[in-house]
């Protein structure tokens, strides 16, 4: 598999530190930003790479030069006039016949392409792109996805005020089929996210997201490329990248987040607690991972449908956003061993083996996320939650809040015991 790293952009934001130097050559920890992307190619085995140039490109071409120093070989197109990051990806049409890595040499990374590569083959769409969710995603680029991670449409920022979204931001890091060339305008200026991805669904052809929680974090304005270095210097970036073990915070959602409402079924009817945000900010900022692992009946007894609870799920990352908090993922069972509700869904009313307390989603999520339970912990508010925790080998949080632990369904005792959610995570740190 080949590269390709989009190297033009002239990094106005950034104002003085770009007035002499393209904005890929910032450094990181002694090393431009570019020149961790390519290492971090060699790294899987990547040595052909293609960097196509604009603003001050000479200087990216001097410092490379044919890469023989990184061990790969490098190519080169410099613009004559801006193309975009679409129009730019053209001109390699003849020269690229296989499915290709696209970064944008902006942004700090360090994932795992490995995996990347497994779920791109797997899906076989046209297009696979790495979502994350971050910090500020009310000036990012977000996406919809569907439950086989399909990109169903596109939330172009700025975003319109009351939207409500799932945290699921472009990462500007792609693998592309060669097919996507036909999608692209010869000698005319387009943007691979603004132009080209609506074409190819309108088209109907597939986009697939890859969600990760790993590192991503453009260095576009000062604030975020401080932010970079600070997390370089303190090995974060290195410690998220999913071939190391990761610790995770697995959180129960109702009446541990939000406030427990009996048969919780519409966004409308969703009260966050107000230190909810807080405390899962932060989880992010020690880089756990922040998990919810919830139980959802209410869509086995006909009470809600799966659209319902991903409206829910909307209003729930939308107001932790707004707050600078984060959710890494969501797992949730749909549900419900007892029958005999008017308008219950047959099929789901079966007992299974991720409706806690059996253990089946935190499973999912140590396989998807390479989760060490033993260094990891469960925060709820129910015996059964707790002795999922149990199960998993997990530290346990019981919180006083929701239920609290008199549900009494299961005699388990909690390892820990505190008011709330942001009391259990003080007590973590």
């Amino acid at each position: 598999m080949k590269a390709v790293i989009l190297a033009g952009g002239k990094g106005t934001r950034l104002a003085k530190l770009t007035r002499n130097i393209p904005k890929p050559l910032i450094k990181i920890g002694g090393k431009p930003v570019i020149e961790h992307q390519v290492l971090l190619l060699r790294e899987y085995g990547i040595k052909e790479i293609w960097i196509l140039l604009g603003y001050f490109g000479g200087q990216i071409r001097e410092y490379f030069q044919d890469g023989k120093k990184w061990k790969v070989k490098i190519h080169y197109y410099q613009e004559e006039k801006p193309l975009g990051t679409a129009g730019a990806l053209k001109v390699l049409e003849n020269e690229i016949k296989e499915d290709f890595f696209v970064f944008s040499g902006d942004v700090m990374m360090d994932f795992d392409l490995k995996r990347f590569i497994n779920y791109h083959c797997q899906k076989k769409g046209i297009a696979s792109i790495v979502i994350h969710s971050n910090d500020h995603p009310f000036d990012s680029d977000l996406v919809e996805v569907d439950k086989e991670g399909q990109i169903i449409s596109l939330l172009k920022r700025p975003h319109p005020p009351g939207l409500t979204f799932r945290n699921l931001s472009i990462a500007s890091a792609y693998i592309f089929s060669p097919k996507i060339f036909k999608y692209i305008s010869i000698k005319i200026k387009s943007d691979i996210e603004k132009d080209i991805f609506p074409l190819i669904l309108k088209s109907k052809a597939k986009i697939y997201a890859y969600n990760s929680p790993e590192y991503f974090k453009d260095i576009g304005i000062r604030e975020r490329l401080f932010k970079v270095r600070k997390d370089y210097t303190l090995g974060k970036i290195k410690r998220l990248n999913l071939k190391q073990k990761r610790k995770a915070i697995f959180l129960d959602r109702d009446g541990v987040i939000n406030e427990e409402v009996d048969q919780l079924c519409r966004a409308e009817n969703l009260k966050i607690y107000d230190f909810a945000a807080k405390a899962i900010k932060k989880i992010n900022e020690i880089g756990d991972l922040a998990i919810i692992i919830s139980n959802q009946p209410m869509i086995a007894k006909g009470f809600m449908t799966e659209n319902d609870l991903n409206e829910i799920h909307k209003k729930l990352e939308t107001e932790l956003g707004k707050k600078g908090a984060k959710i890494d993922a969501i797992y949730y069972c749909p549900h419900h061993p007892e029958k005999g509700f008017p308008g219950e869904i047959l099929e789901l009313k079966i007992k299974c083996k991720c409706r806690k307390p059996e253990i089946g989603l935190f499973l999912k999520a140590k396989k998807e996320f390479n989760i060490d339970f033993k260094k990891s912990y469960l925060i709820g508010d129910k015996t059964s939650d707790i002795l999922a925790g149990k199960r998993t080998g997990c530290k346990t949080i019981l919180v006083k809040t929701g239920y609290g632990g008199k549900d009494k369904l299961f005699n388990v005792k909690p390892d820990f015991v505190a008011k709330n959610l942001l009391e259990a995570v003080d007590n973590i740190l």
